[in-house]
């Protein structure tokens, strides 16, 4: 019986250990269904090996950071905050990337959202002029984002550095955002950042968008 409960906490322990792990998530549709807006050889490179990374990166910090913890190493708690952050700001941004895309994408969004694009910005127009500016901008790598400010209660738009989590960071509610590391555009619009981002509002998935308003509301 010590035998059958000592293994039987040991299979428990590892189960916990395995849930606590991050892992990258599916993807909804094909590599090759955001054609011809975004190559499926990018998607699946973008997909499969740099938010992998990301999360084989997370995995080993965060068991880094456990031990630290446990020991009470503030030292290397803090050594190792830079790349929770990095790691853990790309495996957030990623997992929300995917989601804000879709095969049957693009257009305008409605409703709700379509009313907040309007009263905040004045027309969704303006939005997407507004929110490219500024995406394309961005110096280096990193994110343009359309995000919620609780506070406020309006939509603001940003741009984050690097891997720099929206919320994280500024403290918005991230609704969408869009990806410009060289890696997620390179292969097919070569250094011509504005055409990606002029070609990926043929991509976004509004009703994904608008959900992600509903939940930031609640």
């Amino acid at each position: 019986n010590y035998h059958l409960l000592t293994s039987l906490s040991q299979a428990i322990n590892q189960v916990s250990a395995s849930r606590q792990k991050h892992t990258l998530p599916d993807l909804t549709y094909d590599y090759g269904a955001l054609e011809p807006h975004i190559c499926a050889e990018i998607m699946q490179l973008h997909h499969s090996k740099h938010h992998a990374t990301y999360v084989n990166n997370l995995n080993v910090t965060e068991e880094k950071y456990k031990e630290a913890l446990a020991k009470g190493d503030v030292t290397a708690q803090v050594a190792l905050q830079p790349a929770l952050k990095f790691n853990g700001g790309g495996h957030i941004n990623h997992t929300i990337f995917w989601t804000n895309l879709s095969p049957n994408g693009g257009g305008e969004p409605q409703g709700e959202l379509m009313e907040a694009i309007k009263r905040d910005f004045g027309s969704f127009q303006t939005m997407k002029e507004k929110m490219s500016a500024a995406t394309v901008a961005v110096q280096g790598s990193g994110w343009g984002w359309l995000g919620y400010d609780k506070d406020g209660g309006r939509l603001r738009i940003a741009a984050c550095a690097n891997q720099d989590p929206l919320q994280g960071t500024t403290g918005l509610i991230p609704l969408l955002g869009i990806d410009v590391w060289e890696h997620a555009y390179y292969l097919q619009y070569k250094n011509v950042r504005p055409d990606y981002v002029k070609a990926i509002w043929n991509a976004i998935n509004w009703d994904n968008v608008s959900e992600r308003l509903q939940a930031a509301k609640m």
